[in-house]
């Protein structure tokens, strides 16, 4: 008889059965030829010879290295096989980058080729159709919407929280001497009438200052002004809160309901708010709870000045802390904020390392974020870099006229168009934003070897000078040896208004020495720049000279000794310069004359010096901290005096669980007199400050109603590449469902969400409709109340025709619109159907790479999906093929093996 179980479990290979007396053989027939994963294994290619392959530069995709073993099939098969040979030699480098202690430069290298391979199997996946099916990188669906959303502009204004419970009850927030001004621009035509309303709350007598009194009061002042703008109480709703605590997760009833003020405006009329009594602001971020998982703004009232001090927290806040007027969580998706700092207006502005955040989705697995926050703590505008990788923000400046500058360090592609050296080493960058926070200019200055930017200041006549780190020589100077200190300086020029900022280096020094060097920190200061760093584990403070053009030479040197520590700041402030860090070593700077006595662990120090840097009788030296170790997270030098923030007296060898007191301090840097101290636990005695920011008289009763001092910013840019992380250059492609020529769709200068869907909807040639869709919200994406109340547009894409839809395809590394769009390449459309393709989508994000630990084993995962799905596919080109072994024979299978026993039969008598 014939073994039935070898025709069954045939899958397009071939195979030979017995006849049980004879042993004679007779060959299967069949549809499909053999797929590359059913060869023998002698017959296969190694893991091996398939990175080696790939290093060596061989094409990943190869039709023509395709071996076809059954004539007159489809010439799909042959695209097929091709497709998983190259899917094959990817996931074989992924696998190879798994393997533990790799060189620095096989990791280079196979990072480099798995880039390339990356890069060319989507291309093939958007050039190549097949008859039978279509296979798309990305996936299937009917609809796609872009998660980038874009803020509506709006006249509403919503403040937080400022009442909780019972709307008949007064409100605490209220209490007291509550006055401040509101002014009302208003613009008709070129003429612009500006009015300013006085509110005194005692005017309302002996009444009971509930949320509704209050407003009315308010309302009534306005009126009588003949201006449009109102104020109106706001319901928030509190939602249940999850909590876990020792594996076991409980859910927490929601809280009553609370009220936040709504400041509806109109479109002709410019809203500000100022009060007659100030005092100084500080705001510090932190992060807080079990691993983190929490980061807040908080805002701190100086003492001094003659606004009324806080005297407990606002409806929704937490362990309050005296003197503290705000507490806010930062959006989700904010990783690291490195640096904040207060412009001109009294906004508060913050770089932070960023998964995603604001209805923002990134490019890459990290990109560096500059959130514009108002003085009342509000979110205001996100700007995302752009990069195409990884990329880390380390420094933040703010120059007078409100421009702002960001730097850091950025793996893979950033600029469209540029060429990178190692796709996964990192280079330095600066980008500096207008006070609106559009991109003005961006620098990506990079050595051969690794580099980073760490500090960043802006100088005259719009110079703006990076200081940081580099492994090997940076362009126009030459190496020392180990990680090198480096200056540089950039001068820019717009030809006229309009026009593209041309930037100029205009000097660059390298320093240190062969041991490992950096710049911690730098400032500016007429024609002298300083900078403070760890040189070989020693403290150094070097003064440079700028010449008539701005380029910097190295004047003089001071070496303050071992520091077993770091740097957390320089200042010039009063003709000193202010130096902050932390040390182990109680004999740091020997020689100075010391205010108080290093206490043990890490303590902080402060040093002020001299100018010109020479050791002087009037050096002082100032220790702060307990026995344990404290930190110096961030400094900041106001009005002479020093503000500092960091983590508290922590127990030495403490674990990541115990408890951690977040500080923030006033020191005197002459005396060493600590003149304000506050320090606090956060969530689960969690609390880890890490930048600070000084606004002289930025606190104010404003505070408790949660009304921004200034005029209210209710709009924001509606350039896509203002508004997400799009940058001009960036692109995707469209392409038919049926194959053909892909189009480019390219980001423009000043695109908005209406000229791109006219784009994309052109470049399908009208199979696809796209529109711009818009939603409200009440809320930011920390569940606060949102600035603005305009809600998000976005990109809503569905087929004309559903059985005619078309592909979108992931622009080249670097320059990909769809990830900056949050759309998902693939096909838009029917999946299947009568007379339909079937489509198959691998789920192969274009950004996958080998750059880390996680993404590898990321790559790993995805690739093996795909090459599952590539086998669906094959299975599916040949339907009358049964697709899994057991189970009853098809009917035509079962008469065909009746027919062959009975031919055999005749055959052996």
């Amino acid at each position: 008889m014939i073994n039935q179980s070898h025709l069954l479990g045939l899958f397009g290979g071939t195979s030979t059965f017995s006849t049980g007396s004879s042993g004679s053989a007779a060959t299967a027939i069949r549809r499909q030829p053999t797929a590359p994963w059913a060869l023998a294994a002698d017959a296969k290619p190694s893991t091996n010879s398939l990175v080696t392959a790939a290093l060596a530069g061989r094409k990943f995709i190869n039709e023509s290295g395709v071996k076809i073993d059954l004539g007159g099939v489809s010439a799909d098969y042959k695209k097929l096989f091709a497709l998983y040979s190259g899917l094959e030699t990817l996931s074989a480098v992924a696998d190879r980058a798994s393997v533990k202690n790799l060189s620095a430069s096989e990791q280079a290298n196979l990072a480099r080729r798995f880039a390339a391979g990356m890069s060319e199997i989507g291309a093939y996946l958007t050039s190549t159709n097949l008859k039978d099916v279509r296979v798309v990188q990305g996936g299937t669906s009917a609809t796609s919407k872009t998660t980038a959303g874009v803020a509506r502009e709006s006249t509403t204004s919503v403040t937080g929280a400022v009442h909780e419970g019972d709307l008949s009850t007064a409100v605490a927030a209220f209490d007291g001497d509550v006055r401040f001004d509101i002014t009302i621009k208003t613009k008709i035509g070129s003429t612009t009438t500006t009015k300013t309303v006085a509110i005194d709350l005692s005017e309302m007598g002996g009444a009971a200052r509930t949320m509704d009194a209050v407003v009315t009061h308010i309302n009534g002042k306005l009126e009588a002004q003949n201006v449009a703008t109102r104020l109106e109480k706001q319901l928030v709703k509190p939602e249940p809160k999850t909590v876990t605590a020792n594996g076991r997760t409980t859910t927490l009833p929601a809280g009553p309901d609370q009220w936040s003020l709504a400041i509806k405006g109109a479109s002709s009329e410019t809203v500000g708010f100022s009060a007659p009594a100030v005092s100084d602001a500080v705001y510090v971020v932190q992060q807080t709870g079990k691993d983190a998982a929490s980061t807040e703004l908080l805002k701190f009232q100086s003492d001094g000045g003659t606004a009324a001090p806080p005297t407990g927290a606002a409806p929704g806040e937490s362990i309050w802390v005296e003197g503290r007027v705000s507490q806010g969580a930062l959006p989700e998706g904010v990783k690291t904020v490195r640096a904040s700092a207060v412009g001109p207006d009294g906004s508060v502005w913050m770089v932070a390392d960023v998964a995603a955040v604001d209805n923002q989705p990134i490019k890459g697995v990290q990109d560096v974020a500059l959130m514009k926050f108002d003085s009342a703590g509000r979110l205001l505008m996100t700007r995302t870099l752009g990069a195409a990788d990884s990329a880390s923000g380390y420094a933040l400046a703010v120059s007078d006229d409100g421009r702002v500058a960001v730097a850091g360090s950025v793996t893979g592609a950033l600029e469209p168009g540029a060429t990178v050296a190692s796709p996964v080493l990192a280079d330095s960058f600066v980008t500096v934003f207008d006070a609106q926070g559009e991109e003005m200019w961006t620098q990506r200055r990079g050595a051969k070897a690794a580099d980073e930017a760490t500090s960043v200041n802006f100088g005259a006549d719009g110079k703006v000078y990076v200081a940081g780190r580099s492994q090997s020589a940076m362009s126009g100077t030459f190496g020392v040896g180990g990680w090198d200190s480096y200056v540089q300086a950039f001068s820019t020029y717009t030809p006229y208004e309009g026009a593209k900022t041309l930037v100029t280096q205009i000097g660059v020094s390298q320093f240190g020495t062969t041991g490992a060097d950096q710049v911690d920190a730098m400032t500016v200061d007429g024609s002298n720049l300083y900078t403070a760093g760890v040189e070989n584990g020693r403290a150094v403070i070097r003064r440079f000279t700028l010449d008539g053009a701005g380029a910097p030479s190295l004047a003089e040197t001071r070496d303050l000794g071992p520091l077993s520590g770091e740097i957390s700041g320089v200042a010039v402030a009063d003709g000193r310069v202010i130096v902050t860090g932390t040390s182990r070593n109680a004999e740091l700077a020997s020689g100075m004359t010391t205010n108080g006595a290093h206490a043990g662990g890490s303590d902080v120090f402060v040093a002020a010096l001299g100018a010109d840097l020479a050791a002087s009788g009037d050096d002082r030296l100032t220790w702060y901290g307990g026995e344990g170790d404290d930190t110096a997270a961030d400094v900041k030098v106001h009005d002479g005096k020093v503000w500092i923030t960091g983590v508290a007296d922590r127990a030495i060898g403490a674990k990541e669980t115990d408890a951690t007191r977040a500080y923030l301090a006033r020191l005197d840097p002459l005396s060493g007199a600590v003149e304000y101290e506050r320090q606090w636990f956060g969530t689960g005695d969690q609390a880890r400050a890490s930048t600070l920011a000084v606004a002289s008289g930025g606190a104010s009763v404003l505070d408790r109603l949660g009304l921004p001092q200034g005029e209210i910013d209710q709009s924001d840019s509606e350039a896509l590449t203002a508004a997400t992380s799009l940058r001009t250059g960036d692109r995707l492609y469209v392409s038919s469902g049926e194959g053909g020529r892909k189009v480019a769709v390219s980001i423009a200068a000043g695109e908005t969400l209406t000229s791109l869907a006219r784009k994309i909807q052109a470049a399908s040639g009208g199979r696809l409709v796209v529109k711009v869709t818009t939603e409200s919200h009440d809320k930011d994406l920390a569940g606060h109340e949102a600035a603005t109340a305009g809600g998000f547009s976005r990109l809503s894409i569905t087929p004309r025709n559903p059985e005619r839809g078309a592909v979108l395809s992931s622009g080249e590394t670097g320059r990909d619109a769809l990830a900056g769009l949050g759309l998902t390449p693939g096909y838009i459309g029917a999946k299947s159907g009568d007379d339909i393709r079937t489509t198959y989508g691998l789920n192969l994000p274009a950004n996958l790479n080998l750059n880390d630990a996680g993404s590898v084993a990321t790559a790993r995962e995805k690739l093996a999906a795909a090459l599952r799905t590539v086998r669906s596919v094959y299975a599916a080109m040949n339907p009358n093929l049964p697709k899994t072994v057991g189970g009853a024979a098809p009917a035509y299978i079962s008469a065909q093996i009746a027919n062959y026993q009975a031919a055999l039969d005749r055959l052996v008598g």
